[in-house]
């Protein structure tokens, strides 16, 4: 059987880093109501955009050991893609990915840290990352509220009063 060409990505629309704290609990991929409220914004942002790929990557701490947490990072790709496939976005878009404990963000910061305080201070490590890829309207961009108010004040009001 043939298969097609994959269509190409176009340029990222965006990226969006989500704290697993907002998406999940500590150990689990069911999401929350905050999580929930966080998708909605950015199913809601997609609209009027023309969206070739979404990838959502999931990651967790170092806690646990390493084939669990990949899949402990795959379900909560999963879930992200789920919901935002409820939310009209298609889900054929949707590629998930789960990383596990591979792309930490907290460096060093956690060492000799134990229990409570170790779970929170790997925080960050928890987390789904978000690309959209497509194109926006441009008409979109260009009519910005407020895009000429920045800059120096015109004409009138710079005047010779100081003199």
């Amino acid at each position: 059987a043939l298969v097609a060409a994959p269509e190409p990505r176009g340029p990222m629309i965006q990226k969006i880093t989500l704290e697993t704290d907002v998406l999940f609990g500590f150990d689990k991929a069911e999401l929350r109501e905050e999580g929930k409220r966080k998708l909605d914004e950015i199913a809601d942002g997609l609209k009027g955009a023309e969206v070739n790929e979404i990838v959502a990557v999931g990651h967790t701490d170092r806690i646990g050991n390493e084939q669990y947490n990949e899949k402990l990072s795959q379900r909560r790709a999963d879930a992200v893609k789920e919901y935002l496939a409820q939310k009209g976005v298609s889900s054929e878009r949707i590629q998930t990915e789960g990383r596990g404990e591979q792309n930490p963000v907290t460096g060093d910061d956690c060492r000799g840290a134990k229990g409570q305080k170790l779970i929170s201070c790997l925080q960050p490590n928890r987390r789904v990352e978000i690309e959209v890829f497509g194109q926006r309207e441009v008409a979109a961009t260009e009519t910005q509220p407020g895009a000429g108010a920045t800059g120096s004040p015109s004409g009138s009001t710079s005047g010779g009063s100081g003199r």
